[in-house]
């Protein structure tokens, strides 16, 4: 009777050990998903494609609105607030690693 106890009780505890495998590795694997998400996510953010796309609804948006209220040559001056987000978009990441190494030093 002993050893069959002793064996039921490493039985248990293999049970258990494969059990929190198991929790481990799936909580490993949703870490490893959302890092893969957040990857391409910041990827999209500083990708020229998304720039170009918002550089150009930006100057649609602005053209129309300019054309609606009769302002003279929209589509000329609607050039402006497109070109002032390209250029913000250039100069954030500069300012931001100057952010992160004189003021954030964390």
């Amino acid at each position: 009777m002993g050893l069959s106890r002793d064996r039921n009780i490493n039985l248990i505890w293999l049970f258990a050990i494969i059990n929190k495998m198991n929790s481990l590795e799936e909580r490993v694997e949703k870490i490893e998903k959302r890092n893969k998400k957040v990857e391409d996510d910041k990827a999209w953010e500083g990708s020229w494609t998304r720039k170009i796309v918002l550089i150009i609804f930006t100057y649609l948006a602005v053209g129309f609105y300019l054309n609606v209220i009769n302002v003279q040559n929209p589509w000329i001056n609607a050039i402006v607030p497109s070109l002032g987000f390209l250029l913000s978009t250039l100069t954030l990441p500069f300012i931001k690693n100057w952010w992160k190494k004189n003021i954030y030093k964390k």
